[in-house]
């Protein structure tokens, strides 16, 4: 049975060898921009991606039986190149991704609340008054 899973990036990238051998890393060079990192990349890689300008690229992640892999298209002025690698990884940030979840406001409250409770823990032997001052509490109920 053959998987693939394909994304296609429309951005202009441009590549920089990392420092292990067969690692590249194609980025669009903006704040916030897409990241493509690719590990174990075949012999002819270094020549196509030297210098490399591409105005898009097409990532395909492929599973042939227990053989995993991916391929990265590359559209450059002077046409399509194709590299194979090991591994692909594809970072695209979000913006705002924390405002989309559910998560739970905090208000002025609980924030003055909380703001004192750490400060009182940093503090030498602050751990044992709070200690005490949650048991004296508790007992008052």
């Amino acid at each position: 049975m053959s998987t693939n899973v394909e994304r296609t990036i429309t951005a202009t990238l441009t590549a920089r060898e990392l420092a292990a051998g067969g690692a590249w890393q194609l980025s669009s060079g903006t704040q916030g921009g897409v990241e493509i990192i690719l590990r174990g990349t075949d012999s002819q890689a270094r020549a196509a991606l030297t210098g490399l300008r591409a105005s898009k690229a097409l990532v395909a992640w492929q599973r042939d039986g227990t053989r995993y892999g991916a391929s990265v298209t590359l559209t450059t002025a002077d046409g399509a190149r194709q590299i194979r690698a090991r591994t692909a990884i594809l970072h695209e940030p979000v913006a705002a991704l924390y405002d989309r979840l559910p998560l739970v406001r905090l208000d002025d409250a609980a924030r003055r609340f909380w703001r004192r409770v750490f400060w009182l823990v940093r503090i030498p032997g602050g751990r044992r008054l709070l200690g005490l001052v949650a048991r004296r509490s508790r007992g008052a109920r």
